[in-house]
């Protein structure tokens, strides 16, 4: 059970920065990023074939500038060139398998078998005995959403806020929406390869199609996360609903591949099957709202 606990925190606390990438684009902005995918592979190629050549802590930031212009690329295509936001993401997601292929070293995947990276750095220190390396995911995770509070309070944070409410009006504020879509896509994809990146240093490999689904997930754990923080809805509670929702996610999902209960072979029905519920929570609780209200009025 111990060992449940310790993979369902680690991980909740490493892919919370996709929700976190995810909330930025699609709750604050409004935009579908489908570059999601390609770009949290791409932080985890540069981060493990820098861990590999001896920079470990280096490759996380490599990682962050790598995902930066992943997210300014399909920013561009969208405001510069006039494509639409969802084929764009897909444009730049579909370019991004050849430059993650590049970034490995035109190898499928990469191992970090013996190599040093930033969790063995931490693990020397003698910091969390056990459970070092959720003390070191959950402090990146708590500085990443600090951060992402204290932006989303800045002048532009406000102003991206604004031009994902409506663009009309804030054109009509003399403020370039089409600059704030872009610094909000180059911001939500440095927090997604940031994700890649430590999720690569931990497993220790990189892998082409590590991916995979992986904003479909993202969206679930944030509407997790939302369902299960109520109340009036502030950017903390958002925020905080990204690290929530993946960890109850984690955890589901480590006590099936644990128990058993479900065969290997199923697990991705099951995860279908966690995100389709996870979606359709919101609809079902309105409507059950919806039914009740109008029984109540009929007596």
């Amino acid at each position: 059970m111990l060992h449940i606990a310790q993979t369902a925190l680690s991980l909740g606390c490493i892919y919370s920065l996709v929700a976190l990438a995810l909330f930025l684009s699609y709750r604050v902005l409004d935009i579908a990023d489908l570059t999601t995918d390609g770009c949290f592979v791409l932080g985890m190629a540069v981060s493990v074939s820098m861990a590999a050549k001896g920079h470990p802590l280096a490759g996380l930031f490599c990682a962050i500038a790598a995902g930066g212009c992943a997210g300014f690329v399909t920013a561009f295509l969208q405001t510069r060139l006039g494509v639409p936001s969802i084929i764009a993401g897909i444009i730049t997601n579909t370019g991004l398998y050849t430059v993650n292929l590049m970034a490995m070293g035109w190898s499928s995947n990469v191992s970090l078998i013996k190599q040093e990276t930033i969790f063995t750095k931490f693990r020397a220190t003698g910091i969390g005995g056990s459970w070092y390396s959720i003390l070191l995911v959950l402090c990146i995770a708590l500085i990443c959403m600090v951060l992402m509070r204290q932006f989303l309070r800045t002048r532009i944070g406000l102003s991206i806020r604004a031009t994902g409410d409506n663009k009309d009006m804030v054109s009509a504020s003399s403020i370039n929406p089409k600059f704030m879509i872009t610094v909000g896509l180059t911001i939500a994809n440095c927090f997604t390869a940031l994700s890649g990146a430590v999720a690569g240093q931990l497993q220790k490999s990189a892998d082409i199609n590590a991916g995979t689904g992986i904003v479909v997930i993202g969206l679930a754990t944030l509407i997790i996360g939302e369902t299960v923080i109520n109340g009036r809805k502030s950017i903390g509670r958002n925020i905080t609903a990204c690290l929530v929702g993946n960890i109850i996610y984690r955890f589901i999902y480590a006590i099936v591949l644990q128990t058993r209960i479900i065969p290997i072979e199923g697990l991705k029905l099951m995860t279908a099957v966690i995100v389709a519920a996870a979606i359709a929570a919101p609809t079902v609780q309105n409507q059950m709202k919806i039914s009740s209200r109008a029984r109540r009025e009929m007596r």
